[in-house]
């Protein structure tokens, strides 16, 4: 150990430190080799105990352990996998997470699992959001399949959340009675549905209006449901041979049924569909369209079970919400019935088939191409305007012939 006996000779060299017995002290300084206590705030049997407020909702966190028993019947205790942990731990808040695109699928599936174990989707600030994560980067995976036959207030309440799903092949909407005006028939027409094959529509109030509506992307944008292969138009009498006229536009149609509609002349009408689809009449019902093999397929298709139920238990409880009373207004109900609802869950068919109008398209047959090019207009008016264009044809410039919209095809468009 170094000693410098005279301090203030050695000023020059500035301050010198010295380590004693693991202490670091200033030489000279008699002060500093004094051992003072540490101060400590709190005495050793003093504690803390985190008191939550009993509004506080948050759960509690889960402890990192899982306990089993050995053969011979001891506790055993063990971690949790590092995974679980992350994995829990995102399906907590997975309302903030950005986004899912190009996140493995299969830890995507289990995510969502246990989101939904949670019950993140009913949530109903938060479920619409961290649903639409899912959605928007599974699509087909999360429903390929979704059958709401009269489930009209599910359809209701749960809109939002219907219109998030992408990807869908198959779309039950029968017995839901949402008429021409409704928001989701809308939604059947944009590009988020160009994916759907197969639609169920039968006893929905539908008329002309609808079916125009609802063929009005394809007729003049050529995108929509122009994929359509299956389609069950039936028990919507106030479609007439006009609405029938509207449907001739999907050409990729192997099964319709138009029973039940408001067609006049079924013989004239027949001719018409073979003539343009060659759609067949078929003698005998054909099982397409007994909705036996209709269900809801996907990652969601509990979730929807789930959210039937919550449904039901509040008609039983009458707890009636804002979503619910819009639906009865929007169907004209003063009251909720149960028995209606039950009803119109157990009856497919309404009222029975008085005429039958099913058609199938055989096998090896293909759809023959119109001589003129179809819109959706009657005959009669489209040879109008092809005669029109053709006068003056030569008087205009050749790119002024490509222009085939009408006024009435704008306002269509300015409608949506």
């Amino acid at each position: 150990m170094s000693q410098f006996p005279d301090h203030r000779a050695n000023e020059d060299f500035g301050p010198v430190y010295v380590r004693e017995k693991g202490q670091l002290f200033l030489a000279g300084s008699h002060c500093a080799r004094i051992k003072t206590p540490p101060v400590r705030l709190f005495s050793k049997s003093f504690s803390v105990e985190l008191c939550v407020n009993q509004g506080d909702t948050c759960k509690p966190k889960e402890k990192p352990f899982i306990f089993t028993y050995t053969e011979q019947g001891s506790l055993r205790y063990s971690a949790k996998p590092l995974f679980t942990l992350a994995l829990d731990l995102i399906a907590d808040n997975i309302q903030h997470v950005d986004s899912l695109l190009g996140f493995p699928e299969q830890v995507a599936e289990r995510l969502f699992t246990a989101a939904d174990a949670r019950q993140q989707f009913c949530h109903p600030q938060t479920g619409l959001v961290a649903l639409r994560k899912f959605t928007e980067a599974y699509e087909d995976m999360m429903l390929s399949s979704l059958c709401l036959r009269g489930k009209y207030l599910l359809v209701s309440e749960k809109l939002e959340e219907i219109k998030s799903f992408r990807g869908l092949h198959s779309l039950d909407l029968s017995c839901c009675k949402l008429g021409d005006e409704h928001e989701l028939l809308r939604h059947l027409s944009s590009e988020a549905m160009d994916s759907l094959r197969e639609l169920y529509l039968k006893d929905n109030c539908l008329s002309d209006i609808g079916v125009r509506k609802l063929t009005a992307p394809v007729r003049v944008l050529q995108r929509g449901l122009g994929k359509l292969s299956l389609l069950d138009m039936s028990c919507n009498p106030e479609i007439t041979e006009m609405g029938v006229t509207f449907l001739l536009v999907f050409k990729q149609l192997q099964y319709l049924d138009i029973s039940d509609a408001g067609v006049q002349d079924p013989a004239e009408t027949c001719k018409k569909i073979q003539t343009r689809t060659g759609l067949l009449h078929s003698k005998k019902p054909l099982t397409q369209f007994d909705h036996e093999d209709c269900r809801t397929q996907g990652w969601a298709e509990q979730l929807f079970c789930q959210w039937d139920q919550l449904v039901v238990s509040a008609i039983k409880s009458k707890k009636i919400t804002a979503s619910r009373t819009a639906a009865q207004q929007f169907y004209g109900k003063d009251k909720i019935n149960r028995d209606d609802v039950e009803m119109a869950i157990s009856n497919d068919s309404p009222a029975a088939t008085t005429k039958h109008l099913q058609f199938y398209r055989p096998e090896g047959a293909k759809n023959p191409a119109p001589a003129v090019p179809y819109s959706g207009h009657y005959p009669v008016k489209r040879a109008k305007e092809e005669k029109h264009l053709e006068d003056t044809a030569s008087s205009r410039p050749a790119k002024k012939s490509r222009v085939t919209l009408t006024t009435e095809d704008w306002d269509l468009l300015n409608s949506y």
